[in-house]
């Protein structure tokens, strides 16, 4: 999640961990912030090309980030959020 704050989008991730609507994030968003080579391993993980993998983790990540923040905190000793959030995503996507 720090990746997100530190690429502006700290409104962005709260409102995923918050207990309100959660903010939408943009495919593009998503590349720019995790970059190329990360969103080509996501999109060899799910099984689509990278365009795609940008376009699912921006359409499902920041509901995941919500289930896995229910109170609408970061657990401690949660470790990496965004990891656990892209591990759930794969998950979903691998066939």
């Amino acid at each position: 999640m720090e990746k997100f704050q530190q690429g502006g989008l700290s409104d962005v991730v709260g409102s995923w961990i918050g207990t309100g609507d959660n903010a939408p994030v943009s495919a593009e968003q998503i590349q720019q912030i995790l970059g190329s080579e990360q969103v080509s391993a996501l999109a060899a993980r799910f099984g689509v090309d990278p365009q795609q993998a940008s376009d699912l983790v921006a359409q499902y990540l920041p509901q995941v980030v919500d289930t896995l923040t229910p109170n609408g905190e970061v657990e401690a000793g949660s470790g990496d959020l965004l990891s656990q959030g892209l591990g759930a995503l794969s998950g979903l996507f691998k066939r």
